[in-house]
C-alpha cells in the first residue's frame, strides 16, 4: 500500500529546532500565544459550559446568534456585513481547505503573496492545489509588487485566485487603497477571486479599510477568527465573510455551506459562548495594542544607534529585525542562543529572500521582552 503524495512532507526537525531542543530553556522571541503573556479569559471559558450545549442542532453556516454576534464585531468597526454572509469554521486554516475546495479543481492555482505565512504551501498542498508565490518588495516596505503579480497571473492560465494578507505576516505591511483598486482590476480583468486573510486587521496602525466593507464585483472571501481577534487560540472558531455580485455570491455561500455540512467541525459550547466573547472583545484588544506599541518602542529604544535596524510595520504582532550581514542568519541564531539563551526566527522561515532578517514576537510580558532584546542587541553588537 502507497500513501498519497501529497501527505508526504518532511517531517524531521531542521538544524535549529535540534539547536533550541538541545539548549534547555530559553527567552523565547518567536513566542505567538497570547494566553502564555497574561491573555487569559476566564469568563470566556466559563461560557463553554453553557447548559444548551448538551442539545446538538447544527447549522452548516454556524448558529445564527453566532453570525449575528460576529455582525456587531463588524458594525463596531463601521463594516455593514450581515450574518447571511457568514460562514463559520473551527479554523482560519479549516476555512482556506473549504476555500480552495470551492474555488480550485486538482492542479488550479492560487496566487500567494511572499513572504508570508509558513502554513499557506501544506494547506494548498493537502487539497491537492498549487501555490504561485507573487513577490511583496522589500525596499518598498513589503508593498505588493503588482507588475509582478500581473505577469503570473497572465503567465498561470490554471490561475482561480489571489490571497491577499491584510495585514501581512510577518511583514506587518497594509494592503493600500491603491493596491486594492488595482487587485480588484487584475481579479475582474482576469475572473478570479480574491481571498483576503484580516486576522490581525484589529491590530493595524495605519489607516486601511476591511475588504469585508468593500463593494465590489469581485467575488471576495475575508477570512477571520476567535484566535487572533479575542485572544482566544484554544477556543476554535473562525469564519469566512463572502462579498461580491449577488447571484455569484448566493451561488459561493450555498455551495459553501454544503462543504461545511460535510464537516461540521465547530462545536456547539464555542458556539454559544462566542456571542458575549465578541461582544466584550474591545477591552482586551486595547490591552494587547498597549502591549504590543510598549514592546515596540522598546525595541526601537534598543536598536537606536546600533548596527541592528527594526523595519517599518502597520500592524499585526511581530516585529522584523535586520542584523549585520557580517554572519548568516543561522550563525546568528546559533550564538544567540549558545550565548544568550534567547530564540528568534530566521526570516527565511517566511520566505523573506534577503539574508539578516530576524522575526520578533511583540506579545511578551514588558520586562521578558526587555530583558531579552537588551541581551540580544548586546550579543549582536559585540559580535558584528
Amino acid at each position: 500500500m502507497s500513501l498519497s503524495r501529497r501527505s508526504g512532507f518532511p517531517r524531521l526537525p531542521n538544524a535549529l529546532a535540534r539547536l533550541v531542543a538541545e539548549a534547555g530553556p530559553l527567552l523565547d522571541l518567536t513566542s505567538s500565544n497570547p494566553t502564555k503573556w497574561g491573555f487569559t479569559q476566564p469568563n470566556a471559558v466559563a461560557g463553554l459550559a453553557n447548559p444548551k450545549g448538551s442539545r446538538y442542532a447544527p447549522d452548516p453556516r454556524g448558529a445564527l446568534d453566532t453570525r449575528e454576534a460576529i455582525s456587531r464585531y463588524y458594525a463596531r468597526r463601521d463594516v455593514a456585513l450581515g450574518p447571511e454572509r457568514l460562514v463559520l469554521s473551527a479554523s482560519s486554516s479549516e476555512a482556506y481547505g473549504w476555500l480552495f475546495k470551492l474555488l480550485c479543481d486538482p492542479g488550479e492555482v492560487v496566487l500567494a503573496p511572499e513572504p508570508s505565512y509558513p502554513l499557506f504551501p501544506f494547506l494548498a498542498a493537502l487539497e491537492g492545489v498549487s501555490l504561485t508565490p507573487y513577490p511583496l518588495v522589500r525596499a518598498d516596505g513589503f508593498r505588493i509588487d503588482l507588475p509582478a503579480l500581473r505577469a503570473r497571473i497572465e503567465a498561470e492560465p490554471r490561475a482561480r485566485a489571489v490571497l491577499v494578507v491584510h495585514p501581512a505576516n510577518p511583514t506587518g505591511t497594509l494592503v493600500a487603497d491603491d493596491e486594492r483598486d488595482a487587485l480588484l482590476e487584475l481579479c475582474r480583468a482576469h475572473d478570479l477571486a480574491l481571498i483576503a486573510d484580516e486576522v490581525f486587521f484589529d491590530y493595524r496602525t495605519g489607516h486601511a479599510s476591511s475588504f469585508a466593507g468593500t463593494d465590489t464585483d469581485v467575488l471576495t472571501f475575508v477570512l477571520s477568527g476567535l484566535s487572533k481577534v479575542a485572544l482566544l487560540p484554544q477556543l476554535k472558531l473562525g469564519w469566512t465573510a463572502v462579498c461580491g455580485p449577488e447571484a455569484l455570491r448566493v451561488e459561493a455561500l450555498d455551495r459553501l455551506e454544503l462543504i461545511a455540512d460535510c464537516y461540521l467541525g465547530v462545536t456547539t459550547a464555542v458556539q454559544l459562548a462566542a456571542p458575549a466573547i465578541l461582544d466584550a472583545v474591545d477591552p482586551w484588544q486595547d490591552t494587547l495594542r498597549a502591549r504590543l506599541h510598549h514592546n515596540r518602542a522598546r525595541l526601537l529604544a534598543h536598536c537606536a544607534d546600533t548596527a541592528l535596524t527594526v523595519m517599518p510595520s502597520e500592524g499585526g504582532w511581530y516585529a522584523l529585525v535586520e542584523l549585520p550581514r557580517t554572519r548568516s542568519d543561522d550563525a546568528w541564531i546559533e550564538l544567540l542562543v549558545r550565548e544568550e539563551a534567547i530564540a528568534v526566527q530566521p526570516g527565511y522561515f517566511y520566505d523573506i529572500a534577503e539574508p539578516g532578517t530576524v522575526v520578533l514576537s511583540l506579545l511578551l510580558s514588558p520586562e521578558v521582552f526587555d530583558d531579552a532584546v537588551g541581551r540580544l542587541v548586546a550579543c549582536v553588537t559585540a559580535n558584528a
